[in-house]
């Protein structure tokens, strides 16, 4: 039993931990960073496959946690797919590292490792470099400043062909 349970707290504090090398943001301000933001590229996973105008909103729930809407156009079955989940800090309020759950007690992290002063572009990972995002707060970026955060996310061991570029 002792084994069970220390093997399920490994397996959890594994999923809300960085990958090697990523730091979360400092001074995050999750008031800021709250409201909808509009993903312009990630890396590819079955439960985002293939939609379009694929944006995420956060909000303040009253408990202090954080809700979250996932929403993107499955255009193979012309309806909107949606998914509600939570996150929580991970420890420091002021670093952008929390866990997300979608599905009950489970959560995994959801890192900022790159977020600009006005709160307008993000990269964010998850526990490793297998999951991969860069939000913006408008459905467009222009190519420069997109060129440069690819050039940031390579810099930290992201691949530029995996990225799946979102049409908004």
């Amino acid at each position: 039993m002792k084994q069970l349970v220390l093997c399920a707290i490994v397996l959890l504090a594994a999923c809300t931990s960085t990958p090697s090398g990523i730091q979360p943001v400092d001074n995050f301000n999750l008031s800021k960073y709250l409201g909808k933001w509009y993903e312009i590229a990630r890396y590819d996973h079955s439960f985002e496959e293939g939609l379009r105008q694929v944006t995420a909103e956060y909000s303040l729930k009253p408990n202090g946690d954080v809700k979250v809407i996932n929403r993107g156009f499955d255009p193979e079955e012309s309806r909107w797919q949606q998914a509600e989940g939570k996150a929580h800090f991970v420890d420091d309020k002021t670093k952008g590292h929390l866990a997300v759950s979608f599905f009950g007690p489970f959560y995994s992290s959801y890192v900022i490792f790159s977020l600009d002063n006005d709160y307008q572009t993000a990269l964010v990972t998850g526990p490793d470099r297998d999951y991969f995002w860069i939000l913006s707060r408008s459905p467009k970026i222009e190519k420069t400043k997109l060129d440069n955060l690819i050039q940031f996310a390579e810099s930290k061991g992201f691949e530029r062909h995996k990225m799946v570029f979102v049409e908004h």
